[in-house]
């Protein structure tokens, strides 16, 4: 059963198209993630899918209700988690639950408050002001209050930014541990570690899907070859390789740099002549995730250029 399953969705702001006519589904139990450069669309869809926002254009349902008739009832059944630290700053973790257990009208709004801060391990910290909490905290009060009505699908918009590794690494282990209570999420990020612990990821750019499937998948739709070149430093020959015919990007990693094109017979042909050169080796690499979002980012630019230039 798909608890996502839109297609033709579309919404225009003033004249500026933010989504433009996607299609989505997200299956029961899954973790999918939503990627995009920034104004790619990615947190209007997300608003559509939750009852925020009415599509201009486009079809489906959530939860089984009607994406465009039925908002009210998504909305009962939608934990939203906002970019934005969003609960009072100046109530404690404690109070700010109490809050939103009354919003929700939640019955026995003790013992859901006092459960939800025992599964979410914010209980010693439940009289703490959440104004003075680390980013990381702030980050766990904010999916506690998201999911303590029980909501049977949860919709995240960037929410481990500005937070640091260790934290965001523990937000993840609970979301794959709600995911393995039945929970669906659909995740906005732009950090492709969290990418690859989705079960699926959907690249969105400037308000077009380019992309879906998993990880895997993705990168070998993309149809990008990788080379490594290993010189000492190897910064130096990067406006060089960056030259050459077949090269669509190249990333410096320590003392390598990643080249990537969509020939790979060009791109090994244009490398060939600088392995013969001293101390410079060049091998074939594994494509990553993050060298195929940045091939796409490239694209959707030209596009957006494109379709954006005067007439």
């Amino acid at each position: 059963m798909n608890v996502i399953d839109v297609a033709g969705l579309a919404k225009s702001f003033n004249g500026v198209v933010a989504v433009d006519h996607i299609a989505l589904r997200v299956a029961a139990g899954e973790i999918v993630g939503f990627l995009g450069p920034n104004g790619s669309g990615k947190t209007t869809t997300i608003r559509m899918i939750c009852g925020l926002l009415t599509p201009d254009a486009g079809e489906g349902t959530v939860l089984g209700f009607d994406v465009r008739r039925e908002s009210a009832l998504i909305k009962r059944e939608v934990g939203y988690m906002t970019q934005k630290f969003s609960l009072y700053e100046d109530l404690t973790i404690e109070e700010n639950l109490f809050f939103v257990a009354r919003l929700y009208r939640l019955a026995d709004r003790r013992q859901v408050v006092a459960r939800t801060l025992e599964e979410l391990g914010l209980k010693s910290r439940r009289r703490q002001a959440a104004g003075t909490l680390s980013g990381g905290w702030k980050q766990r009060l904010a999916l506690a209050a998201c999911i303590m009505h029980r909501p049977r699908l949860l919709l995240l918009d960037e929410p481990t930014a500005g937070v640091d590794p260790k934290a965001r690494r523990e937000f993840w282990d609970e979301i794959h541990r709600l995911a393995g209570g039945g929970l669906t999420v659909l995740v906005s990020t732009h950090y492709m570690d969290e990418a690859e612990r989705c079960h699926r990821i959907n690249y969105i750019s400037y308000g077009k899907m380019l992309a879906t499937g998993t990880a895997p998948e993705i990168v070998r739709a993309s149809g990008l070859s990788t080379f490594v070149v290993t010189a000492p430093p190897a910064a130096n020959l990067m406006a060089r390789i960056e030259a050459l015919d077949g090269v669509e990007q190249v990333a410096a990693f320590g003392s390598t740099l990643h080249v990537s094109g969509i020939d790979r017979d060009r791109l090994a042909a244009a490398l060939a002549p600088l392995a013969r050169e001293d101390g410079v080796a060049v091998a074939p690499g594994e494509t990553s995730l993050e060298d195929v979002f940045i091939h796409f980012m490239a694209m959707g630019g030209g596009l957006a250029h494109e379709e954006r230039r005067p007439s």
